[in-house]
């Protein structure tokens, strides 16, 4: 049996630390591809409860303008009842 050239062994050893530090990029891949997937999450949970706060917010502010107008509407027949029993 023939040994095997030089040039390929070389080359064989290349191939085996090309595909040992390609699982290494691979593995550091998918580590941060979980990280940013655990931001990402994380972010978009702080949204749903950002929205919920503002869809809270306006609910209030439009309760408080609803109120507010019947309020005046009150007052305005208050000042017109008060103005009529002068007279």
């Amino acid at each position: 049996m023939k040994a095997l050239p030089d040039s390929y062994l070389l080359f064989r050893e290349k191939l085996k630390k090309a595909k040992i530090e390609k699982e290494r990029l691979k593995l550091e891949y998918e580590a941060k591809l979980e990280e940013v997937n655990g931001e990402l999450s994380r972010l978009k949970e702080q949204i749903t409860a950002q929205q919920e706060m503002m869809k809270t917010t306006l609910e209030y502010a439009s309760n408080l303008e609803k109120r507010l107008c019947d309020y005046q509407g009150e007052i305005k027949k208050a000042e017109e009842n008060s103005k009529k029993s002068l007279f």
